[in-house]
């Protein structure tokens, strides 16, 4: 065997369109030409600029927890635009004459990379980069309880996601969709290693979401500030616990079911080969273990983020804080007993259909009581449609459709007429794009001061809400009806003229989404460009009600200068009802912060290569890359020079300088909220008189 394993050059993203030169192999080089180009532009663009070094000492080594979650949140962006681009190309497809423009493995291969990359590489990468700026600023802490972990979980994820952005280099991506379902992917009739970059890129991202989930749980239990009972915590803590223990727990299925197709595809196991003793449900059992949960670990973070978000913008406080507490338990709960109803049509019994028929919908309840919740809090409210707002309201509004069409999915009648088809498809987006997009939406717009200092432009960011929530409606309200008119998910084109009029719709709504976008693109360089307007030193820029918007913005790396003692709920807003516009402070002390440290970056690298090389059968790189990763491990656990000391003299310093910053800051109004009055010192006048 080569020392390249089954490397060769025609897995060179290039070469295919040499040999056979089409629109559909034109589209692959041309995408895999961005690949090289992009990242040679900003290889270019650092080089140029001088930013290697500070690139290099302030993130890439960084500990720091609101860093490590912007890292996140930037991959997790640069991913959804590969994502929403390839809908926009799929979408064109079909409104194309039969057979259209792509050759039907690409456009399978297409369908199984946006799959992949908008529930692992976009999804989970925004929540759990929001729940690391967010969480520990909620609960009184310092950082993470593992910082290093944190680092490893972040470019394990990223090192995943580079894999997939390879795909497009060398070799190709997998055609068996997100889900990878045996026998299809099995070695006989996928030979090529667009399976096995499905199975290596998910293992790092998984490897780094289980790590991920620890150090929350772990986070929130230890390192909550004196006084902070667990039902003082506010809710996105709550959501972030549910999550993080789901994350523990779902995640170890799919690792399980990927290490078997791994063994399955290169030593000669059969755990899902029918005609040997194997038995392919075992892999829909495993993923489907894996998914619902993982439905709910996309979801709960945003219901946390509208619990907040909700109260803020109407200027109360949040209604049913105990009922959403249990309705966020009881779904974290019922998620793991429902897996069966994405399989009612595979040969199980009525009996069976219909205990999980029911399970499914009775996790309807809890969501429903969160709902009526956030109705409540707005009655009567002094709503303010701020960009962060205008994505919850949207949210309420087409969540409640997708749940709809949830609760008839579970009935198994209804499920065996509709399964696989665009009913289905429609379905799972009207979860996930109001679910999960529009509440990370919602949540970065509401605590991007606290990383940057400064707002995000307020013009752009509903002009990007606008064309999402149009652009939805036009998109996947289509594939509701010819669903039910019989149209069938994955077809790379159709023939029956009745679909075309929805279609070309729905490519209208992709064309918005995709300007939605790009309004977010322009959103935030036009907030960088007039960020000096925009900046919010005070801390407060929406009249907030967590702690996290008494620490001043950008929040220092350090957090909190003391820890606040918590007596209520609400600890900030009670503070600022007596007058105060900081903390008061308890104890100043030397507190100590671990050191920037590259041993992170490096170990996921390594792990990154070796995947790569186990991609493409270089096994014994993939063996180096394990010995090596256990080598580095071993250098960091003999490290004893990892920590830094801040004293408490720097801390009263930097607790004067704060509490001097405010004091000096104009006061502004809610009407002023979003002009370049507001510092980060907003008040509601009429309850201040």
């Amino acid at each position: 065997m080569s020392i390249l394993g089954s490397l060769n050059w025609d897995d060179i993203f290039i070469v295919p369109f040499f040999k056979e030169p089409s629109t559909s192999t034109a589209i692959a080089a041309a995408a895999g030409g961005i690949v090289v180009l992009g990242a040679l532009a900003v290889l270019v663009l650092l080089t140029v600029k001088g930013w290697w070094k500070p690139l290099w000492n302030n993130w890439i080594t960084t500990l720091d927890h609101k860093k490590i979650g912007v890292i996140y949140i930037v991959m997790a962006m640069i991913m959804l635009i590969r994502g929403v681009l390839e809908a926009v190309v799929m979408r064109a497809q079909q409104v194309t004459p039969a057979p259209g423009f792509l050759s039907v493995e690409h456009h399978a291969e297409l369908f199984s990379t946006h799959g992949t990359i908008m529930i692992f590489f976009v999804a989970m990468p925004l929540l759990i980069g929001l729940i690391n700026m967010v969480m520990p600023l909620q609960i009184g802490a310092r950082d993470m309880e593992f910082p290093f972990m944190n680092a490893v979980s972040l470019w394990l994820s990223v090192g995943g996601a580079a894999l997939v952005m390879a795909s497009l280099v060398i070799g190709r991506f997998e055609t068996g969709g997100w889900t990878a379902y045996p026998p299809y992917t099995g070695i006989k009739l996928s030979p090529d290693a667009g399976v096995d970059y499905w199975i290596w890129s998910l293992m790092l991202t998984g490897i780094g979401t289980t790590l991920s989930g620890i150090n929350f749980a772990v986070t929130v239990y230890k390192q909550r500030a004196p006084g902070m009972t667990l039902m003082k915590m506010p809710i996105f803590a709550w959501t972030t616990l549910c999550t993080a223990i789901l994350m523990i727990y779902a995640m170890v299925p799919l690792a399980v079911a990927s290490v078997m197709l791994a063994l399955d595809r290169h030593a000669g196991f059969h755990f899902f080969t029918a005609t040997q003793g194997g038995n392919m449900m075992n892999f829909a059992n495993l993923f489907w273990l894996f998914g619902h949960p993982e439905v709910y670990i996309l979801i709960l973070p945003a219901f946390g983020v509208f619990s907040h978000v909700i109260p803020t913008f109407s200027g109360k406080k949040l209604y049913g804080y105990t009922s959403l507490v249990w309705a966020t338990v009881a779904i974290a709960v019922l998620s793991f007993t429902v897996w069966v109803h994405h399989f009612f049509t595979m040969g199980q019994t009525s009996h069976l259909n219909a205990i999980f028929g029911i399970a499914t919908m009775t996790i309807g309840v809890p969501t429903g009581v969160k709902v009526y919740n956030w109705m409540l809090t707005m009655w009567r409210g002094k709503l303010r449609f701020s960009t962060a707002m205008l994505f919850s309201a949207g949210f309420m509004f087409t969540f409640v459709i997708g749940g709809i069409t949830g609760v008839m999915l579970a009935n198994p009648t209804i499920d065996f007429a509709v399964h696989n088809s665009l009913f289905l498809v429609a379905h799972f987006h009207n979860m996930l794009i109001p679910g999960l997009l529009f509440g990370m939406f919602a949540g970065i717009n509401y605590w991007f001061p606290l990383a940057f200092g400064f707002r995000l432009d307020e013009t752009w960011g509903r002009r990007s809400f606008w064309f999402w929530f149009v652009g939805f409606y036009l998109t996947f309200m289509p594939l509701y009806a010819i669903g039910l008119m019989g149209a069938p998910r994955r077809m790379a084109f159709f023939t029956d003229p009745a679909y075309l009029p929805w279609l070309v719709v729905s490519m209208i709504g992709a064309l918005s989404v995709l300007a939605g976008l790009t309004s977010q693109v322009i959103q935030v360089w036009v907030s960088v460009k007039n960020r000096e307007d925009l900046m919010v030193p005070a801390g407060d820029p929406w009249d907030g009600r967590g702690l996290e918007w008494s620490l001043g913005c950008p929040v220092p790396e350090y957090d909190f200068t003391t820890i606040p003692n918590i007596t209520s709920r609400e600890p900030w807003v009670e503070a600022k009802e007596r007058g105060l516009r900081v903390m008061e402070p308890t104890e100043f002390v030397d507190i100590h912060l671990p050191k920037n440290t590259s041993m992170g970056f490096i170990v996921a690298m390594v792990a990154t290569v070796g995947a790569f090389g186990l991609i493409f059968e270089m096994w014994w790189l993939g063996a180096l890359c394990w010995i090596a990763m256990f080598v580095l491990i071993l250098i960091r656990s003999y490290d004893t020079d990892w920590e830094q000391v801040i004293t408490a003299d720097e801390l009263r310093a930097e607790y004067e300088r704060h509490k001097h910053l405010v004091e000096t800051t104009p006061k502004v109004s809610l009407d002023d909220e979003f002009t370049t009055k507001n510092r980060g010192l907003v008040f509601d006048m009429e309850k201040a008189v």
